[in-house]
């Protein structure tokens, strides 16, 4: 099968190569799931209650982060993934495009989902799609409804000179818009990066969000994009930019330079590689794996991945996916894992062992240890050490002898089960042998460990005004503010801010918790002179929907209908 190489069999053992010693740590410690693919459904529910359901097992089996798709509504309505965004205010909350749920569900299941996730400790991570706006009746114009259903009265309507070409050509510093997707905001524009700020700044704050993957980052500008992710609840989250290029130093120039090192970039150019090894059927020359992608020149600031929602379906790895995941979540970088390939294309038992060599022995720097034509090795040099190599000759197992930073007569462990316990000798190498089309992972013996969820509460924000989704604090009508599933023996904050002004001495906002029988829990009256963020507060007895409800009385005619915010802390079920 491989004749081509029987000539370069032998050994590359130059003096061993230190790969990253002196370059950033990690993006993040831990694993991502991409927690979705392109037009994903879920049997009987909605994807939001699936993503939900999982958190347990994805949290037990070692995932630290879920990437969850585009939250606001698209142009199709029910049928939009997202990535034709609409309205910037619509989490599955507004009548709008045909529906009242996105494609994934309602900001209700949305935000259940989340808490559920962070109460297994679990971070999560939503797509951004701040390049272009869909769904105009084509004349440029975009308006949206508001809380009571009125057209045309909901926050951050656009018209054409909030576009491109309408504001101008072009907005400084977008390093190669190569692509249209919809029409293209101009990020230049003052009144466009205030609003996307100032809506992202809800959005973050209304699901309790760790992070961002941010679409088509070369699209639109690096200056605002800097701006965005230093604005508010964003500030100091963790992102990511999808730079849709192979060539690793314009990743790491957009990543270090572009973005001053405010976000990390997905590693396509390391993705090109494992996509020319794996389908390459045993005919890649594996030596190119020492030092690729941007996790070789700049781990800190690279996500490294095998597949995701696009190269599924036009760009897929289409065989020997299991040497990829091996590399990936053995090597330096931030690991992300694609819903499908986990639950989908049955490679469940394989990335779940790699995820716990990942979690539980891979750290520090690299150092090559072997490469040739059929096998890479190479070794991690932090914590226990991990020495680990990838065969990809599909009809011949190889043994080889390499250095290692065990250190003399030391008995090894290969964690994945694929080849024997070995020794090392009294100069510290290690013979061992890799199976045909297979890898190992080597470390001291005796290393065990689980992954315990760790429970956190969330504190979502549910922003009342008349010109979003939740009405305002009405004068005429108790209105639901939202639900909450809260479990049992947590307690339930719902801190009120609210917009006192023009508020005489009988004015006041009514504030109530419902339980899951409908009635009322816990109620607070609150005057002009109560202090802001003064917390109504509920401990649940059984687990379940959790309503809050508010009016207003005796308002003034120049605030009717105050704005609130009422800060919900609370903690799901974690299953």
């Amino acid at each position: 099968m491989k004749n081509k190489r029987i000539a370069k069999v032998f050994a590359v053992l130059a003096p061993a190569v230190l790969i990253s010693s002196m370059l950033a740590q990690p993006a993040s410690a831990g694993v991502l799931m991409q927690g979705f693919y392109w037009d994903a459904t879920a049997s009987g529910t909605s994807w939001w209650n699936n993503l939900g359901g999982k958190a347990n097992e994805l949290k037990k089996a070692g995932f630290t982060a879920v990437w969850i798709p585009p939250v606001i509504k698209g142009a199709s309505g029910g049928y939009s993934n997202g990535y034709d965004p609409f309205d910037d205010y619509d989490l599955g909350s507004k009548d709008q495009m045909g529906s009242i749920p996105t494609h994934w569900g309602t900001r209700e299941e949305l935000q259940k989902s989340v808490a559920m996730m962070r109460s297994n400790g679990l971070d999560v991570y939503v797509d951004i799609v701040n390049n272009h706006r869909n769904g105009d009746s084509g004349n440029w114009v975009y308006s949206y409804k508001d809380a009571y259903g009125n057209a045309g009265g909901g926050r951050f309507g656009k018209g054409q000179f909030d576009f491109h070409p309408g504001w101008s050509a072009q907005d400084a510093n977008v390093p190669n818009d190569d692509s249209s997707f919809g029409r293209d905001l101009a990020h230049d524009s003052a009144y466009v990066s205030s609003n996307l700020k100032q809506a992202g700044d809800w959005m973050t704050k209304a699901l309790d969000i760790q992070g961002y993957r941010l679409d088509y980052v070369k699209g639109y500008s690096y200056t605002f994009i800097k701006d965005y992710l230093n604005y508010g609840a964003m500030a100091g989250k963790f992102a990511v930019g999808e730079y849709y290029d192979s060539n690793r130093d314009t990743l790491n120039w957009w990543s270090g330079t572009a973005t001053a090192g405010r976000a990390s970039a997905f590693d396509f150019s390391l993705r090109e590689e494992l996509k020319s090894m794996s389908n390459g059927g045993g005919f890649y020359d594996m030596s190119r794996l020492d030092h690729a992608g941007l996790v070789g020149i700049n781990p800190g600031a690279a996500v490294t991945w095998v597949e995701n929602h696009d190269t599924d379906r036009d760009s897929a790895i289409t065989k020997n996916k299991h040497l990829s995941y091996a590399y990936i979540l053995t090597s330096e970088g931030y690991p992300s894992v694609f819903y499908k390939d986990y639950y989908n294309y049955g490679m469940k038992t394989t990335i779940d062992n790699l995820i716990w060599i990942h979690e539980k022995i891979a750290s520090g720097g690299t150092t090559q240890r072997w490469k040739d034509t059929d096998v890479f090795a190479f070794e991690r040099t932090g914590g226990s050490h991990l020495l680990s190599a990838l065969n990809d000759n599909g009809t011949s197992s190889r043994t080889i002898t390499v250095d290692t930073g065990f250190g003399a007569n030391v008995q090894l462990h290969d964690y994945t089960g694929h080849s024997a316990d070995v020794w090392t000798d009294g100069a510290g190498k290690a013979t061992f042998t890799i199976p045909a089309n297979n890898y190992v992972a080597y470390s001291r013996t005796g290393i065990t460990g689980t992954f315990a969820p760790t429970q956190y509460a969330v504190t979502q924000e549910f922003a009342g005004a008349q010109d979003l989704d939740i009405k305002p604090a009405d004068n005429t009508q108790l209105v639901q503010v939202g639900r909450v599933y809260a479990l049992a023996g947590k307690p339930i904050s719902a801190a009120l801010h609210f917009d006192n002004a023009s508020w005489t001495t009988s004015t006041n906002i009514y504030l109530e918790i419902d339980n899951t029988s409908g009635a009322v829990a816990a109620s607070k009256t609150y005057l002009s002179t109560t202090a802001q963020g003064t917390a109504l507060a509920y401990t649940p007895t059984v687990t379940g929907w959790y309503t809050l409800k508010i009016r207003s009385n005796s308002t003034p005619a120049a605030n009717a209908k105050p704005k609130y915010w009422l800060k919900t802390t609370y903690t799901a079920p974690q299953q």
